[in-house]
């Protein structure tokens, strides 16, 4: 299972940070909830609830008794201890016996990367109240380069599961020319995506209301936009689709186009050349060590010495659970990143290699890859569009 991959990695990860514990602290996660609970609990839990894994390496749950025999029964938990009335004097106990004399309690709080930023503000009151008035007053500490890197760095069941959900975007990709046709809107290409994807018990990678994302031509809303009723497919337009599907818990993010005509007009095929080029500058500087900012600029300026303006967003980001999936980013150093281009590129991580152009009067052609981060460099999990399909 992979909740048992990841509690493997986890305790490596405890260890190198230098902390006692990490402690993820939740409740009622039917309503959503820390973002990093999946990756180590298949399921949810309803009262207050700790997660830990220790320094030592043994992996301890303190839960209401109603959500213990599912811990118990995975195999998961070397202890799970059930309570009834409060977490506090468990909770307390554990953590007691677990630090030592310079206590370190890592929990789930970030400023600059929101996957690891899943302790609430309420839940972070009602540890600190626990802790209150005992040596272990004024221990906590931010976990986020454990569930940086715990998100991050695919084990080799994650990987096959985002190659599987590749797989079944490209499936989709490939029927798009069977019903999207001159006449035919952007909103009923997206309405028939995701019948096909709800048909196939596939989910959606962002909010569906935004998967797909369909452009056809340049009047088409650009970016996050929604899919017209009103635009159609039409003769010069580029259509362009932008498609995450989520299969076996692990997503896609996957961006291909079109040309709807007989002949790719000159300003078209340079404008696909200049974007592939950028892609393939971007992979050729992706590889362990470096920050994520060095590959981004590596695209940036191939696009730039082509003559096209600079995209307004980063090159890439990480793929896993969802489409942005946190971590380190392939973007420039903008202050709405945080840190996140600093964070040095790792081995086994999946990126997005992604950019596009508006073309005058054609509409936009945004292509979008992904790779996985090698020891030596990166490796393509998606099937290059290198050439532009007509439509």
């Amino acid at each position: 299972m992979i909740t048992r991959e990841k509690l493997e990695q986890a305790k490596a990860l405890v260890r190198r940070e230098g902390v006692d514990v990490w402690l993820t602290f939740v409740r009622e996660t039917a309503g959503g909830g820390d973002p990093a609970l999946g990756l180590i609990l298949d399921g949810g839990l309803t009262w207050q609830s700790a997660l830990m894994v220790t320094a030592q390496g043994e992996t301890i749950a303190v839960v209401g008794n109603y959500d213990a025999d599912p811990l118990i029964a995975s195999g998961d938990w070397d202890r799970v201890i059930p309570y009834v009335q409060s977490v506090r004097p468990d909770l307390l106990s554990v953590l007691e016996a677990v630090c030592g004399s310079d206590p370190k309690i890592a929990v789930n709080y970030s400023i600059n990367d929101e996957k690891c930023d899943g302790l609430t503000h309420g839940m972070r009151l009602i540890l600190e109240e626990i802790l209150r008035g005992t040596r272990l007053e004024g221990s906590l500490v931010s976990a986020e380069a454990i569930v940086r890197d715990l998100r991050g760095i695919k084990s080799s069941t994650e990987l096959a599961r985002i190659e599987a959900a590749i797989a079944e975007g490209d499936r989709i990709f490939a029927e798009v020319p069977s019903f999207a046709r001159r006449g035919v809107s952007e909103r009923a290409i997206y309405d028939e995506i995701q019948r096909r994807m709800n048909e196939r018990g596939l989910g959606f990678s962002w909010d569906p209301a935004g998967d797909p994302i369909v452009n056809s031509g340049p009047d088409s809303m650009i970016g996050h936009g929604v899919p017209s009723d009103q635009i159609t497919l039409a003769d010069g337009h580029i259509f362009h689709i932008d498609l995450g599907v989520i299969k076996d818990g692990y997503s896609s993010d996957i961006q291909r186009c079109w040309f709807v005509g007989t002949e790719i007009p000159a300003e078209v095929s340079a404008a696909l050349e200049a974007v592939n080029a950028a892609i393939s500058a971007g992979a050729a500087a992706l590889r362990p060590g470096i920050p994520g900012h060095q590959v981004d600029a590596a695209a940036r300026q191939e696009l730039v010495a082509r003559g096209y303006p600079e995209y307004f967003h980063a090159l890439g980001h990480q793929v896993g659970r969802v489409a942005h999936d946190g971590g380190a980013l392939l973007g420039p150093r903008w202050e709405r990143y945080g840190n996140s281009p600093d964070v040095p590129i790792q081995a086994g991580e999946v990126y997005t290699l992604e950019l596009g152009i508006t073309v005058p009067g054609r509409g936009y052609l945004g292509i979008e890859e992904m790779v996985v981060v090698t020891p030596t460099g990166c490796r393509f999990l998606s099937e290059r569009m290198l050439a532009l399909p007509l439509l």
